[in-house]
């Protein structure tokens, strides 16, 4: 092969992106934490809810308000350093109606509104989503048809215009959530979001622990779980086997809810998070 055609050759490989640039050493990856997929944006709907129970959007300067706050804090210390960002995060709880769904989006509200912190809740509770319902939200793409392979990730988070939160969907009605969440699917989903959007928060909404199953699996594929407790509802019993099936995942800590305490002989609900750091 002649100069000229070796020349041309090195050109065209040049122009395809086969080999670089004289001078210039072609970028490879030791892990994936350096890759960096530009995010897509959905369509943006202006949220407007008049939920009493979300209270970091409509009662911001109450003491239930306050203490979601406080949890933001906690949570952000433990999950955000100089050299790691556990960005994955799930709520959950032992048994239905512990309040799982109020405090992920409490949570991500608090989040969100803060400068420093952008948010993707995703609405990973198939059974019975609400996220949706507290937003006054009526979109039909969502995380069940990203994990049957029928859309991009991409198109099914929508701007709330709270602050800077996110929002997947549940999407449409599937039989066996169980099978999804345990297929290979689902892990590739989970890490490519993690990737994805890795300057930002991803809150899992789930099922609770005990009735179902699919959430035992995605807590391992997490970096971290927020479990919910609710007064007067879960047993010790119950508490007890759901942190149990949780062995092997990171625990940031539990979320006690609904508590009732005396003052002045009033008594009064609010949400309390305990921040102890489980082994």
């Amino acid at each position: 092969m002649s100069r000229i055609e070796k020349a041309m050759e090195k050109a065209a490989q040049l122009r395809e992106g086969i080999v670089s640039p004289p001078g210039e050493r072609k970028q490879t990856y030791s892990s994936k934490s350096a890759i960096h997929i530009p995010p897509v944006t959905g369509p943006e709907q202006k949220i407007i809810s008049d939920s009493p129970y979300l209270v970091n959007l409509n009662d911001p300067l109450s003491s239930t308000a306050e203490e979601f706050r406080k949890l933001k804090s906690v949570l952000v210390k433990m999950t955000k350093g100089e050299d790691f960002f556990k960005n994955t995060l799930m709520v959950t709880s032992a048994v239905p109606h512990e309040g799982k769904t109020l405090t992920a989006l409490n949570l991500a509200i608090s989040l969100a509104q803060e400068f420093d912190h952008t948010v993707l809740l995703v609405d990973a509770d198939l059974r019975r989503p609400a996220v949706q319902s507290y937003l006054n939200m009526n979109w039909k793409l969502g995380f069940s048809d990203c994990l049957l392979g029928e859309t991009d990730i991409g198109e099914t988070i929508i701007g709330t215009g709270i602050g800077k939160l996110s929002v997947i969907p549940a999407g449409r009605a599937v039989p066996n959530p169980v099978e999804l969440f345990t297929s290979q699917r689902m892990r590739s989903l989970i890490e490519e979001m993690k990737y994805r959007y890795h300057d930002r928060y991803i809150i899992f909404d789930t099922p609770p622990i005990l009735p179902f199953a699919e959430t035992r699996s995605l807590a391992h594929l997490v970096d971290g779980v927020l479990f919910v407790v609710k007064e007067r509802l879960a047993s010790q019993e119950n508490v007890k086997e759901a942190v149990e099936s949780l062995k092997g995942c990171e625990l940031l800590g539990m979320v006690y809810n609904d508590a009732m305490l005396d003052r002045h002989d009033e008594r009064y609900s609010y949400y309390r998070e305990y921040a102890a750091k489980t082994s």
